[in-house]
């Protein structure tokens, strides 16, 4: 086993003024579409608590450090804005620096459960931008989850083509120059 499959992914929520902020992430990085599509779970999951998460909201890696780290903090994962209204982002406006991963959250009130015997599902999405003219593909994964920890639907898929679905094609849009 090597010494970064040792160690786990951690995943601590923020939350500001009553409303989900982000995550901090400590021990190492996701490494690999899977592990990006388990962080995404958790993600969804918390953002199935009633009134955590109001609107569908935009979130970027950041390979950086927030002030007074504990130990072993490697980086976050922040909100970054809306799709639509006052927070509203720009196309364009993660195209430099370009993030290693953009994610959108859905709360209950915008998601249609995949399940109808579900109430209270939030969902989302993560996209991990490739470099296709390196033959680096695309990567991408989706979940659906409630607070008490069911999980309604969860999938990864590589060599996506942004444009076949709605939530990837809002990220990659967001990304493009």
């Amino acid at each position: 086993m090597s010494e970064s499959s040792a160690r786990a992914v951690q995943v601590s929520a923020l939350e500001s003024a009553g409303a989900l902020s982000g995550f901090v992430v400590s021990g190492r990085w996701p490494e690999n579409t899977l592990e990006w599509v388990k962080f995404l779970v958790i993600a969804v999951r918390v953002a199935s608590v009633p009134g955590l998460l109001p609107v569908t909201t935009v979130f970027r890696v950041r390979e950086e450090l927030p002030d007074e780290p504990q130990p072993g903090t490697i980086g976050l994962v922040m909100a970054e804005g809306t799709l639509i209204g006052e927070r509203a982002l720009t196309p364009g406006q993660f195209a430099e620096p370009q993030p290693s991963g953009l994610l959108v959250l859905h709360p209950p009130s915008e998601t249609r459960p995949s399940l109808p015997e579900y109430d209270g599902v939030a969902s989302g999405c993560v996209y991990l931008p490739g470099l296709p003219h390196l033959g680096l593909d695309h990567r991408a994964g989706w979940a659906e989850a409630d607070h008490t920890g069911a999980v309604t639907s969860m999938r990864g898929m590589a060599g996506i083509d942004p444009m076949n679905d709605a939530d990837t094609a809002v990220l990659a849009m967001l990304m493009a120059a």
